[in-house]
């Protein structure tokens, strides 16, 4: 082969790396975070050059129907779960569930030419998907986590996260039983940045406090806020199904004026500053990784409940989105939401938007 022919072959294969580089998601700061983590001063929102307005897809999420959400919401974001099956709530084994990730990967390869940011997280599933994440209560401490970091988060790093220029990576999901390990929480975070280089959180569960007269509420709130694992992740991650009121309906009104005044058993309890303070803690931005309410009757008596009652009503659900939106919207320290739950239409997703709530969502940050 001749010199110049061994040029033009290069100089071809260097132009068709820029190219595909280029064009696989542009936005993705899978390609640049090695910048954006050395830039000084700069806040997270810079990094994501815009307030994150994001869905949450349902494990048996429809990759079409995923799709079509992205453009009717209008969403510069997606929290893809992968299944990560557990056999019961008590168990400290765990393993990825391979047709989960696979279908994952499918998604992220459409989403190439789309400037669309990804959130990956591993979503547990116990008992075949009977049992909350918040009822994961491992019997051995030690075991779980290194099982959860070995078994699952190193894997997923490196056949997905990175392979896939993944923008954030969600460490864990609603560890109730686990959160108070400090030590082997930091670590965790600490085992993903070794192997890792995009942004990192972790979503910690909703709370109640009720300062009248359950003063054990506020204590562990405040053990909440001061867990160091918040030191530790770029943004911090709330789960946010917070109890308002017990309301069959509710105005958006009293809803906005519920988010710092809760009516539920009177707890009084001001949602937003309780949120603030983490901020304020630590300086990090709050992110709501998950925000969703059934479109039914009652849905902010327990937002993370969908049976709290039979009699569908979209309107409820879409006052809820425009409450939150109301209170939290304009302010600096919230790097924007999630919506729970997209992908997936069946008549059993009662979180799945209402048009009502599209609406509302669509235009959010527009």
């Amino acid at each position: 082969m001749t010199k110049k022919k061994t040029i033009i072959i290069i100089l071809v294969c260097l132009c068709l790396g820029l190219f595909y580089a280029y064009n696989f998601n542009v936005n993705s700061r899978g390609y640049i975070n090695d910048i954006i983590n050395n830039i000084e001063g700069k806040t997270l929102n810079s990094k994501f050059e815009t307030k994150i307005k994001s869905g949450n897809l349902s494990t048996d999420y429809n990759i079409d129907q995923v799709l079509k959400d992205i453009d009717k919401l209008q969403l510069n974001t997606l929290n893809v779960p992968i299944v990560i099956n557990v056999s019961s709530r008590t168990s400290s084994n765990m393993s990825i569930e391979g047709w989960s990730e696979k279908r994952a990967i499918e998604l992220i390869k459409k989403l190439r030419f789309k400037k669309i940011n990804i959130i990956l997280e591993p979503y547990p599933w116990i008992e075949n998907g009977s049992v909350g994440e918040t009822e994961w209560k491992p019997d051995n401490i030690e075991e779980f986590f290194y099982n959860w970091e070995n078994d699952v988060l190193g894997k997923l790093i490196k056949d997905v996260a990175v392979p896939y220029h993944v923008d954030a990576l969600n460490a864990g999901t609603s560890f109730v039983y686990m959160e108070q390990y400090e030590d082997n929480m930091c670590h965790m975070i600490d085992y993903v940045r070794e192997r890792y280089k995009g942004l990192v959180t972790y979503r910690t569960n909703f709370w109640v406090t009720a300062a009248d007269f359950a003063p054990e509420y506020t204590e562990k709130y405040k053990s909440k806020l001061n867990n160091q694992v918040f030191s530790k992740v770029d943004f911090i991650s709330i789960a946010a199904y917070f109890e308002l009121t017990e309301n069959e309906t509710n105005t958006v009104e009293n809803l906005t004026k519920a988010l710092e005044n809760t009516t539920k058993f009177n707890r009084k309890q001001n949602i937003k500053q309780e949120i603030k303070n983490f901020n304020e803690k630590w300086n990090k931005p709050i992110f709501f990784g998950e925000l969703g309410f059934p479109k039914t009757n009652k849905a902010t008596e327990e937002p993370h409940n969908p049976l709290m009652s039979n009699i569908m009503n979209n309107k409820e659900q879409a006052n809820c989105f425009e409450a939150y939106k109301n209170v939290f919207r304009n302010e600096s320290w919230n790097l924007g939401f999630s919506v729970f739950a997209i992908g997936e239409t069946s008549d059993d997703k009662r979180y799945y938007p209402s048009n009502e709530s599209a609406e509302i969502i669509k235009n959010w940050y527009s």
